[in-house]
């Protein structure tokens, strides 16, 4: 079972990402789990963001504490959220910023495995505006999940709410973030 912790801020779509990204698992005939952690409900509170994946069925039922994966939407989080907290040596963390590794391990302590990536950057050249896709992205090259079945769920999930031109926008942006890493 592989345990991710989303964080981020209330408004940029960690909440939304981790559905997705149940929603993909779902498809690939998994078992999975997504739900999220609030604090003051409010734009612009921190959030968590949880997600189980699992070939059985998973009879945990709590927060995230151990996570194998922490995303972090939101770089301001890094210091003041402890996202590290839980992520054993041998996890990923995943950052959307335009600092280097090198710079986040130094400002994280995190000995294991650091991948950055300007998600809001790719964001805004792909037009969609919100990093929460490109890192939806990101994250499903880590975890090595069929790219296809990914991007078809997200097409079929965006449009259900989405005009057409702003779902081609963030599949530009969720492609870009598969892409951008290269683990």
């Amino acid at each position: 079972m592989k345990e991710i912790r989303w964080h981020g801020r209330g408004g940029q779509g960690a909440k939304t990402a981790s559905q997705l990204l149940a929603d993909i698992h779902l498809q690939e005939g998994k078992f999975v789990q997504s739900f999220p952690e609030y604090g003051p409900e409010r734009s612009g509170a921190p959030i968590k963001a949880y997600n189980r994946v699992s070939g059985d069925k998973i009879k945990v039922h709590s927060g995230v504490y151990e996570p194998e994966i922490v995303v972090v939407v939101d770089p301001t989080l890094l210091s003041a959220a402890n996202p590290t907290e839980g992520l054993s040596e041998d996890g990923v963390l995943l950052v959307n910023t335009k600092k280097s590794a090198e710079d986040i391990v130094s400002e994280t302590g995190f000995d294991g495995t650091v991948l950055v990536f300007d998600a809001s950057g790719l964001a805004e050249e792909a037009g969609s505006g919100y990093a929460n896709i490109p890192v939806l992205g990101g994250l499903i090259k880590v975890l090595g999940t069929d790219f296809d079945v990914a991007e078809a769920e997200v097409k079929k999930a965006l449009s259900k709410k989405l005009p057409e031109e702003v779902v081609e926008k963030n599949l530009r942006a969720f492609k870009a973030g598969y892409e951008a890493i290269t683990n």
